[in-house]
């Protein structure tokens, strides 16, 4: 069973958001950066217990520049067997999956498992974009995989339920909550993890989208009160300064 597990890096939620260069870029000074977590939590650790199970191995793949090494050294030390940098900084969605897509395409993956999501921009796109470049199946919001008989069995959530999905190999799950359980490396990981291997690709790809600006959410305001038999108030506040966000 070969996966291979795209990874990327976010802001801590923690970090105050701020732009530069006329709001067009997001400013990063003095901002922490982690794995996102749903690569982290459940695509790069439902990879691992799959090839725990079935044998074989786990390749994460990351977008960026050389710096970003240190956050694909954490995949390894939590378990993952191999890695790749394609040596760009990410700029949008499709040029991250065409670039996923130029390095997998050949390499016989059965299995590709991606976050549903970032947690800075929360597009839910590449998977999807991955799939449709692979022209293979692709199924979002899973929180339960197995691998049976050559096909995967997935549970994903639907308004009032779930929905069990199964699709032949290979193909691409995007995880959420409920994959599995976050894994924090220990000391023989993290020493393992300096002489796994990294290989950095060039780009192939490139973005179809640009920034005009970026603004930060309005302030919340201060909340009104009102007595529940106030309804002639209640109704004018909502025609008069209620706002459709």
């Amino acid at each position: 069973m070969k996966i291979l597990v795209p990874i990327s890096k976010v802001p801590d939620t923690t970090a105050k958001i701020a732009f530069t260069d006329g709001n067009t870029k997001f400013a990063t000074d003095n901002v922490t950066f982690i794995l996102n977590p749903t690569d982290e939590w459940y695509a790069l650790v439902r990879a691992l217990e799959i090839v725990e199970k079935e044998g074989g191995t786990v390749t994460v793949i990351h977008q960026g520049a050389a710096e970003s090494e240190q956050f694909i050294r954490k995949a390894l030390a939590i378990g993952a067997t191999d890695a790749v940098r394609i040596d760009a900084e990410a700029t949008d969605a499709y040029q991250v999956a065409h670039n996923i897509f130029e390095y997998a395409k050949d390499k016989s993956f059965d299995l590709v498992i991606t976050g549903k999501e970032t947690i800075d921009y929360n597009g839910t796109q590449i998977g999807g974009m991955i799939a449709e470049m692979m022209d293979i199946p692709y199924v979002t919001l899973a929180s339960k995989l197995d691998i049976e008989n050559g096909k995967a069995i997935v549970a994903r959530d639907i308004e009032g339920g779930k929905e069990i999905v199964e699709i032949p190999l290979p193909c691409v799950i995007a995880a959420q909550k409920g994959m599995a359980e976050q894994r924090i490396p220990n000391m023989k990981g993290i020493m393992g993890a300096r002489t796994k291997s990294l290989t950095v690709v060039a780009s192939a790809g490139e973005a179809l989208t640009t920034i005009s600006s970026f603004e930060l959410a309005p302030q919340k305001t201060a909340c009104k009160m009102l007595s529940p038999d106030d309804m002639d108030e209640l109704v004018r506040l909502l025609h008069e300064e209620a706002k459709v966000i």
